[in-house]
């Protein structure tokens, strides 16, 4: 069970320190017990872990009491793309980046050459003006590739940190 879809079930998130002295309802009580069944299923607790947990549990009386049980397991981290992961999706960004740039050349080159040869042919070729600038996009954007990617991964470290800010301030 991913980590975001648990704490998406309590009513009140367990790891809000506000929230930690509220009385546990029967459901929040049946989530954390769904986490440590899943754990045990992927062999990360022994049967007497489970048992001992499972029973802390369901005896439990405030939010603050099931955080502890679950601490340990991997539904109690918050997803962190790893550094491999950032520069993946750094380096799509950067081609779709790219095939963009790319498109809005090809797309500009045919409307403006079509409207050119249909009102001016045989005039001066005025769109290769606004076809240089899109040619010069493409060039910046392929030249310029690893400064884009670092750019683009720089923003996605600071939106995740950012969004696990957040969470943490219970926004």
């Amino acid at each position: 069970m991913p980590g975001m879809e648990v704490w998406k079930q309590f009513d009140h998130d367990p790891r809000i320190p506000a929230n930690t002295t509220m009385r546990a309802s029967d459901r929040d009580r049946a989530v954390i017990e769904t986490v440590l069944a899943d754990a045990f299923a992927e062999g990360r607790l022994t049967r007497s872990e489970y048992d001992e947990r499972v029973e802390a549990a369901m005896t439990s009386r405030t939010l603050g009491d099931l955080l502890p049980l679950v601490d340990d397991l991997p539904v109690a981290r918050e997803p962190q793309s790893s550094p491999s992961s950032l520069q993946e999706q750094a380096v799509r960004k950067w081609q779709s980046d790219r095939r963009e740039a790319f498109v809005g050349l090809i797309g500009l080159s045919a409307l403006l050459w079509t409207i050119w040869a249909v009102t001016m042919f045989g005039e001066f070729p005025w769109p290769l003006f606004p076809m240089g600038f899109a040619f010069m996009n493409l060039v910046r954007v392929q030249v310029n590739k690893r400064d884009i990617i670092e750019e683009h991964v720089k923003r996605i470290e600071k939106k995740e940190r950012k969004e696990l800010k957040r969470r943490e301030d219970g926004l």
